[in-house]
């Protein structure tokens, strides 16, 4: 799936960038854009809502399964071994995601600069993010 497949499904959506974009949340009562998604040169499409519904419920809302969010597998055999090693991101595929990690960390960050409560929610999502960015950080530099 495409992004333009799940966005044709979303109300109020704006673009926000090169592959990105903001929406109603479908998975609950959203009076503004708390959605984010944002379409990855691979294919693969990130969703994020920043009221803390799971990406499930959201998709869920839609008619759409996880799956749905990742491009379809070539024919091959999948079997994972003891010896294989993860597959690394590209020099491109590592900045797009220093850039969507970095922009959740700035937009928690923003949130509590401006003295907004943060849901637990935000504050785990805001963890996991510097997780991420911290773990390509030392894949370069080993």
């Amino acid at each position: 799936m495409t992004a333009a497949a799940l966005l044709e499904r979303l109300d109020k959506v704006q673009r926000r960038g090169a592959d990105q974009w903001s929406a109603r949340c479908p998975a609950h009562d959203d009076r503004g854009p708390s959605l984010s998604i944002k379409e990855l040169s691979d294919g693969a499409v990130l969703v994020h809502c920043f009221a803390g519904c799971a990406v499930t419920e959201v998709l869920g809302a839609v008619g759409l399964a996880m799956d749905s969010l990742f491009p379809p597998r070539p024919a091959g055999d999948y079997t994972v071994t003891k010896t294989r090693k993860p597959r690394l991101l590209t020099a491109s595929q590592a900045l797009e995601v220093l850039g969507f990690e970095s922009l959740i960390c700035a937009l928690v960050a923003s949130d509590a600069a401006h003295g907004k409560a943060i849901s637990d929610t935000d504050k785990e999502r805001a963890l996991q993010a510097c997780g991420r960015i911290q773990h390509i950080v030392q894949e370069v530099q080993s």
